[in-house]
């Protein structure tokens, strides 16, 4: 066994993401609030006063590294 294994690590990232987008917006629907303004809102000022702390859902999206999120959207949008 002369030869090299690669090791590759599992991208989960888009899962992830899916998973906090998709709690942020049952938070903010929630609490009565239209769930894809604030998000918008959030992703372009980078201000989390536009999501909630309930259900911690404004800590979970700051998780998230906002200019991957978008390049995220972006390539689905395109792409799927």
């Amino acid at each position: 066994m002369d030869s090299t294994i690669k090791f590759v690590v599992p991208d989960n990232r888009d899962e992830q993401a899916k998973v906090i987008l998709k709690s942020v917006y049952a938070s903010l629907s929630e609490k009565g609030y239209n769930p894809i303004n604030q998000i918008v809102g959030y992703l372009l000022s980078e201000d989390p006063t536009y999501i909630t702390n309930y259900n911690n859902a404004r800590s979970l999206i700051c998780k998230l590294d906002r200019d991957e999120l978008l390049q995220d959207l972006v390539k689905h949008y395109l792409f799927d």
